[in-house]
């Protein structure tokens, strides 16, 4: 795992000849809501891990965060990091980039963001579905072609729908 600046992160798009995908019109997208019960969070974010990553390089870019004070767990963020023997602050390098054998990693990192009112993106190498993660507590989902979006609607937004 890697921490990246704003800058790097913007040079890890620019190499793969792509922008945020709330930035292409064109985009295909599916809006799902973030779980009512908190427990539910590490599901989610797991899901996205190990589904829409393809086991290929994903990068995490937090856009959004000091929204929702209140639900920010600073400490647990940090200490989290530090285990990666990075010690700047979420400003200097809210990027991170897991590769593809550090799902897990992913899912602990995004659960933490999302239970504490951030927002930001999974923008992955696949460039198959990636995500962008709200402050208003859902997550858009982004793809060129309609289709790829199957899992995410049987998984995610109709299972929820059953399940609530």
């Amino acid at each position: 795992m890697r921490f990246y600046t704003p800058e790097e992160c913007e040079d890890w798009l620019v190499a793969r000849q792509r922008q945020k995908p709330d930035a292409v019109p064109s985009m295909c997208t599916e809006r799902f809501g973030f779980p009512s019960d908190p427990y539910r969070f590490f599901f989610v974010a797991r899901w996205i891990a190990t589904s829409i990553t393809h086991r290929t390089p994903t990068l995490l870019w937090i856009t959004e965060w000091g929204i929702w004070p209140s639900s920010e767990n600073w400490h647990l963020y940090y200490r989290l990091r530090q285990t990666y023997n990075d010690h700047r602050l979420l400003h200097e390098a809210p990027g991170h980039l897991f590769l593809e054998h550090e799902a897990e990693d992913l899912a602990s990192f995004l659960q933490i963001a999302m239970q504490s009112g951030w927002g930001g993106y999974v923008l992955t190498q696949a460039d198959y579905v990636n995500a962008f993660f709200s402050h208003d507590e859902y997550i858009d989902f982004f793809t060129a072609v309609d289709t790829n979006l199957a899992d995410v609607r049987n998984e995610l937004v109709t299972g929820s729908r059953s399940a609530g």
